[in-house]
C-alpha cells in the first residue's frame, strides 16, 4: 500500500544527542575488561584513552567520519572539547557543516524510518541517512550561510581550519544556540581541519561563492596537510581517536610521514583507538587496523586498539568512561589554533 505521508508529521520528533555526564560506564567497562571479543577490545581502548589524557605531552586528536552528529552524538563531541580531553579535530565536512554547523544555525536532525517511499521523500523535500530525515530547504538555508561567509572574506586560499574558525565565529554572532562542537572549538581554539571540506554543503555554497565573485576565496587543502603537520612536529608525543575511517583517519597518520620528508623529526603517533565496523579483509583504509599502519611508520605499537563496532554504541561508552574517571582535570588547554595567529 502506497502511504501519503506528510512532511510536517514526518519532520516531528528530533534527534536528541546523548549526555554522557548522565551516566557512569566505569562499571561497565570494567566488567567488559573480563569478558572477551569486542567488549574486552573496548575495555582496552577505554584504559587507552585514559592513558592519554593522564599524560601531560600528548595531543589528543579526535577523526571524525560518518553521520556522527545527525546520529545524536554532538553532545559527546561538545564535552570532549569543553573539558580539555581533545586538543584537534579531523573531520569529514559533512559531520562539520551538514550536521554540527546546520544545527548551529537552529536546525534539526529528525528521527525517521527506513521502509520509507524515498521518491515521496525527494518530493517533500526531506534527505535520509538510513533512519534520520533532514529538512533540504534548511540545508540550503546552510549552504547559502557558508556562501554568505565565504562572500565576506578576503579573496585568497585558506586552509579548511581557517575557514571554520570563520564559522564559529559567525555562530557566535548570529546564532542563539550555541550547542555546536564547531562553535565550541572555535572559543576553546581547537583546531578543527577537514582534508575534503568542499564534499558537504560546505561545497555548494563555496561553489556559488566561486560562480558569483570574480576574486573569490579558495580551501587549500595542502595547507590543511603543512598546518596539521607543523602541529604533529611541535606536539611530538600524539594521540588517536579515530571514529569511523576514511580521510580523516589517513590525513592524520599521513603527518608522521610528511613531517620525516621535510626533515623534521617527530616520533610515530603514541596512542591510537579506532572505532569502525569496516572489515579489515577488503584491503580497504578504514578497516585497515592500526597494525598495518605500523608498517608504513605512521602509529607506534604497545598502545594501539581497534574496536569493530557502531559509533552511536561505542563512543558514548568510551567517553563516558574517561569523563567520570577523571583524568582530564589535569590537563591544561593548548589552544593550538594560537599556532597559526
Amino acid at each position: 500500500m502506497n502511504i501519503k505521508y506528510d512532511k510536517k508529521e514526518l519532520l516531528k520528533h528530533k534527534i536528541k544527542h546523548v549526555d554522557i555526564k548522565k551516566f557512569n560506564s566505569i562499571p561497565l567497562i570494567d566488567s567488559f575488561d573480563d569478558m572477551a571479543f569486542q567488549s574486552r577490545n573496548l575495555a582496552r581502548a577505554c584504559k587507552i584513552y585514559d592513558k592519554m589524557l593522564n599524560d601531560k605531552e600528548c595531543t589528543n586528536i579526535l577523526c571524525l567520519a560518518g553521520s556522527l552528529v545527525s546520529g545524536g552524538l554532538k553532545k559527546v563531541i561538545i564535552e570532549l572539547i569543553k573539558n580539555n580531553m581533545i586538543d584537534v579535530i579531523v573531520s569529514t565536512g559533512a559531520i562539520v557543516v551538514d550536521q554540527d554547523f546546520f544545527e548551529g544555525l537552529g536546525f534539526n536532525h529528525y528521527r525517521g524510518f527506513i521502509n520509507v517511499d524515498d521518491n515521496q521523500l525527494r518530493q517533500l523535500m526531506i534527505d535520509r541517512i538510513y533512519d534520520t530525515f533532514i529538512d533540504e530547504e534548511d540545508l540550503r538555508v546552510c549552504d547559502m550561510t557558508i556562501k554568505q561567509i565565504a562572500d565576506e572574506m578576503q579573496p585568497g586560499a585558506y586552509s579548511s581550519r581557517e575557514f571554520i574558525y570563520k564559522m564559529g565565529k559567525f555562530l557566535e554572532k548570529n546564532s542563539k544556540n550555541h550547542e555546536s562542537f564547531v562553535y565550541n572549538a572555535y572559543k576553546k581554539e581547537v583546531p578543527i581541519f577537514c582534508p575534503a571540506f568542499s564534499d558537504s554543503s560546505a561545497g555548494f555554497g563555496l561553489v556559488f561563492h566561486q560562480t558569483d565573485k570574480t576574486n573569490h576565496i579558495s580551501i587549500d587543502s595542502v595547507k590543511d596537510f603543512r598546518e596539521l603537520t607543523e602541529i604533529k612536529v611541535k606536539s611530538k608525543v600524539t594521540g588517536l581517536i579515530m571514529v569511523g575511517g576514511g580521510v580523516p583517519k589517513n590525513f592524520v597518520q599521513d603527518t608522521v610521514v610528511a613531517a620525516d620528508i621535510i626533515g623534521a623529526e617527530t616520533p610515530m603517533h603514541k596512542y591510537a583507538v579506532q572505532l569502525t565496523v569496516a572489515d579489515e579483509r577488503d584491503g580497504a583504509l578504514s578497516g585497515s587496523t592500526l597494525k598495518e599502519a605500523n608498517s608504513w611508520g605512521k602509529v607506534d605499537q604497545g598502545f594501539e586498539q581497534m574496536v569493530f563496532g557502531e559509533a552511536t554504541i561505542t563512543l558514548p561508552i568510551l567517553a563516558s568512561y574517561v569523563f567520570h574517571n577523571g583524568n582530564w582535570k589535569k590537563r591544561n588547554e593548548k589552544r593550538l589554533n594560537q599556532l597559526f595567529s
